[in-house]
């Protein structure tokens, strides 16, 4: 099994940053797929973004293209999402996810995902 710690949640304001990090155990992090995902409450959990194993390829949600951007680093075997200009709409608890296979594209559904953390909340005042 594989275990994914989430970090870097917190409370901001409207127009700030912030750096979420998801550390995962180790084998063969390199090959997964890595995905982001937020749930408010109330609504239904959705993708934000994902980052395939093996090469570069991401994908994010139309809401926040632009201002976040997911990367890895697989000699730590942790992927990360960088937040900019943050909205209050962003409020949620925002969760990392794993799968095993192999995806030639980056894949977006919950079910499509093996592995969760435990989520991290991020909170954003207006």
């Amino acid at each position: 099994q594989v275990q994914l710690v989430e970090s870097g949640g917190g409370l901001v304001q409207a127009g700030d940053s912030l750096r979420l990090s998801c550390a995962a155990s180790g084998r063969t992090f390199s090959s997964y797929a890595m995905g982001w995902f937020r749930q408010a409450p109330g609504n239904e959990r959705e993708f934000v973004a994902g980052i395939i194993g093996g090469g570069g390829r991401t994908n994010y949600a139309d809401s926040v293209r632009g201002r976040i951007t997911i990367s890895r680093d697989n000699a730590k075997n942790t992927v990360y999402l960088q937040m900019n200009d943050l909205k209050p709409e962003d409020t949620a608890v925002y969760y990392c996810a794993a799968d095993w296979r192999t995806w030639g594209t980056v894949p977006t559904g919950r079910r499509e995902y093996t592995y969760w953390g435990q989520g991290t909340q991020v909170t954003v005042s207006s």
